[in-house]
């Protein structure tokens, strides 16, 4: 099968056309109960979060939500979550921890919100502290980078003792569109940067950031939604039956030392 080039990923990904994690629920987990709320400011729609049943076994779900029309895509901000929803996000995972659920993530955002009322209420710091808390977690975390993983706004979702791409994903520490910004003044450039920044699944499996590529359907996981979460579930079943076998106190280091190593070069 060929496979997509870069820029036409980038493409791809930002169409309103591409499986969702609306649509991944209801073919992955059983009895899914959505929980609202940061229990400080309020909710944010742009991070979905619950409680659900995978293979029968209890599971946390925490999701970044994409667009399937125009108005979802403004009630959702865009993709793009406030400090609220990675406040939410934390306190679904504390709760995962205390009952032993592990904690499945789902990324899926051009980056964090940067308005005023985002940076008013700590968005900044809401990013940093699911990076230091998601890090010390006594319970199984994976996550899954479903289209695009941009920005600090996706490695909050991102802290886990196994992370896994769609093929066609792209994940990085600043959207292309943001990246020809700085480098060149012009984010019109987003396509040419994309290509260099080497954030494919490919690339960032070659590096070590990305620990398996899920494979899509030709042409991308609209062609056949039902089996991209079919190949998701696969991955899901076989991280979590290695991590399940893990000492839950061990967990953290090492976690630790898998993101220690990220970045490392030796020539």
């Amino acid at each position: 099968m060929a496979k997509l080039s870069v820029p036409r990923r980038l493409d791809l990904l930002k169409g309103l056309g591409r499986p969702t994690i609306r649509d991944y629920i209801p073919r992955l987990f059983e009895d899914f109960t959505e929980l609202h709320g940061d229990r400080y400011f309020g909710d944010d729609p742009a991070i979905l979060g619950g409680i659900g049943l995978f293979d029968g076994a209890p599971v946390t779900v925490i999701a970044q939500v994409r667009a399937r029309d125009i108005e979802e895509l403004k009630r959702i901000n865009f993709s793009m979550p406030h400090p609220e929803g990675y406040r939410k996000a934390l306190r679904l995972a504390r709760q995962a921890e205390k009952f032993r659920r592990p904690v499945i993530c789902f990324i899926d955002t051009p980056g964090a919100f940067c308005g005023v009322g985002a940076e008013e209420r700590g968005q900044g710091e809401a990013i940093a502290r699911n990076l230091a808390e998601f890090m010390l977690l006594k319970t199984p975390v994976v996550s899954v980078v479903l289209g695009e993983g941009g920005s600090g706004g996706a490695l909050a979702l991102g802290v886990c003792d196994e992370l896994a791409m769609l093929e066609n994903a792209l994940y990085s520490v600043i959207s292309p569109r943001g990246f020809a910004s700085i480098l060149w003044k012009d984010g019109g450039r987003e396509r040419e940067a994309a290509e260099l920044m080497k954030i494919s699944a490919e690339d960032l499996l070659a590096f070590g950031v990305c620990d398996r590529i899920i494979a899509e359907p030709e042409g991308g996981a609209a062609n056949d939604t039902d089996l991209t979460a079919a190949n998701i579930a696969a991955w899901l079943r076989s991280a979590l039956s290695r991590l399940r076998a893990e000492n839950p106190e061990e967990l953290p280091e090492k976690r630790y030392r898998k993101f220690r190593k990220i970045g490392v070069f030796s020539g």
